[in-house]
């Protein structure tokens, strides 16, 4: 099969809880971008990456498990900013595990310059890498990384 010819790339990007409130809590850590605003970056991004993207939030821990586990069937990868579920989520955790692709856990602020529990990722465990505290700009970094490591498996 030529280039040409293969699928598209299906990248998840999975957010948790609360950042459906990006641009209205805490600015000053978080920034003023909204998650739509850097959903449609990403879309953009990956676009040009030669990626798609299936972008979703939700505040539900089994909700993110459910997801991660449908990423099964066709993602190629999956960039996760688990938010509070970072520091809590055994059951995040074990469905990451069961994923085949690269997996990059993802931060908006620098969590090692937080609160001293911020510091222990349970997902960082079946992480490929981990991206934090750039903002915004670390999903367009977390898609450039995506992409470099499947066009490497390739």
């Amino acid at each position: 099969m030529s280039a040409s010819e293969r699928p598209v790339p299906l990248i998840y990007v999975l957010n948790g809880p609360n950042l459906n409130l990006l641009g209205k809590r805490e600015p000053e850590i978080y920034g003023y971008q909204t998650l739509a605003d850097i959903e449609a970056s990403c879309v953009a991004r990956a676009g040009n990456l030669g990626l798609e993207i299936a972008f979703h939030q939700s505040n539900h821990e089994g909700a993110l498990v459910d997801l991660i586990q449908g990423a099964r069937e066709d993602g190629a990868g999956i960039i996760i900013n688990p938010a509070a579920y970072t520091h809590t989520s055994v059951a995040i955790l074990d469905a990451l595990l069961t994923f085949s692709g690269p997996i990059i856990e993802l931060h908006l602020s620098n969590v090692h310059r937080r609160e001293a529990f911020r510091g222990h990722s349970y997902v960082s465990k079946a992480a490929t890498g981990v991206i934090c505290g750039l903002g915004a700009q670390g999903y367009l970094l977390s898609l450039d990384a995506m992409a470099a490591q499947i066009n490497a498996a390739a």
